[in-house]
């Protein structure tokens, strides 16, 4: 997947201060260290981003080599071949070219045509009965756009737009250089439209010359039947806007589904732990069971025992590619009374004895032990 723009990242506009960019850094730095989100297994990773995102943003040179021409301009290789280096004083920075020559291709070049945009990430997170059977909602994304008014030219409306007379339009300047090694030839971006290809003379008043423009935008979105957590939604061309007439990246959005306080799920079936009395275990008894959509009639057998697991079929979670539901599976564990008053002591003591079970007998009280002491 494609790098996320630093800004984004840090949460800060393209014109921060570097104030700004290192307060935005300490927050996210602290909010998602390795050691305070030892649980999340996506918090390095987080971490990782930011600090990549602050070192560029933090030194001038990147930052100033990031806004011109983004991910690529951080590139210790932009605008070079793929050096050699090592031979004293020489500068082998067009080795690339070389095998251009001769080869037919293998330098690291600039990309002056069009760019598709960056990809973003969104995370989702949903209720359990809306990961089963699906929902329409809208959410709110923060990217990159062309600006509404020049369109991504960077130029005021009605303004012309020249061509670098330097470089030609091709945004890249090539240079030959005859050494003791033989003739080469490197090519690096033109100083003059800063690799560009065109001169705008007068930029757009509404991005400042940027040709795009950072915007909160609503997108609706339609998640299936089915879902579950670390599922990932596809959104095309709801990413970042692209450079140099690019079509706009994707949009993914992971699922996160919150737990469900009764109903736990296992692939396409849930699991419902269902308390019943020893009296409907022992002599059967028809009950009421919730399910997603309500409730659902059970049978349970007479002499049923503790753990068993009865299904209820077609009452599980929508197959997400496919028709058909999973299952409904009911595990039953018999509640046993904590508290009971005498006569239901007595019942079941009588049941006890029917069974030739020895049970403990009940404690007496103050009375009944003064009674025994006087033989009454």
């Amino acid at each position: 997947m494609a790098k996320r723009d630093y800004y984004e990242v840090l949460g800060v506009e393209r014109g921060a201060s570097e104030e700004e960019i290192k307060k935005a850094y300490r927050r996210l730095a602290r909010k998602y260290h390795p050691d305070v989100n030892k649980d999340d297994p996506q918090a390095e990773e987080k971490f990782k981003e930011i600090n990549e995102a602050h070192e560029v943003l933090s030194d001038p040179q990147k930052r100033a080599a990031y806004d011109r021409f983004g991910h690529a301009g951080t590139d210790p290789n932009f605008g070079a071949g793929a050096g050699a280096g090592g031979f004293g004083d020489f500068s082998f920075e067009g080795f690339g070219d070389i095998f251009d020559m001769f080869f037919g291709g293998g330098g690291r070049r600039q990309r002056t045509g069009p760019q598709k945009g960056a990809d973003l990430r969104y995370d989702l997170r949903i209720e359990f009965e809306e990961a089963a059977f699906g929902k329409e909602t809208t959410i709110k994304v923060p990217r990159t756009e062309l600006c509404s008014t020049c369109h991504g030219n960077r130029a005021k409306p009605g303004t012309p737009i020249k061509t670098c007379p330097n470089c030609g339009g091709s945004g890249q300047v090539h240079s030959v250089q005859n050494t003791m090694f033989g003739r080469f030839s490197t090519v690096r971006p033109c100083d003059r439209c800063q690799g560009e290809g065109k001169i705008i003379e007068t930029p757009c008043p509404t991005c400042a010359g940027r040709g795009r423009l950072r915007q909160v935008r609503t997108i609706e979105i339609t998640i299936p039947a089915g879902v579950d957590t670390g599922h990932r939604l596809r959104v095309a061309g709801e990413g970042e806007a692209g450079e140099r007439g690019g079509p706009p990246g994707d949009l993914y959005v992971y699922i996160t589904v919150k737990p469900h306080p009764l109903f736990k799920r296992t692939g396409n079936d849930l699991i419902l732990e269902q308390k019943i009395s020893f009296a409907q275990a022992a002599l059967g008894a028809t009950i009421e069971v919730p399910t997603l959509e309500g409730t659902a009639t059970l049978k349970i057998p007479e002499g049923t025992q503790t753990g068993t697991l009865f299904r209820l079929r077609g009452k599980g979670v929508p197959h997400l590619r496919g028709s058909g539901r999973g299952d409904e599976l009911v595990r039953v564990r018999i509640d046993v009374p904590t508290k009971l008053n005498q006569a239901q002591r007595e019942a079941i003591r009588q049941v006890a004895e029917a069974f030739g079970e020895e049970v403990a007998l009940p404690e007496k009280g103050f009375i009944g032990k003064v009674k025994e002491a006087f033989g009454k």
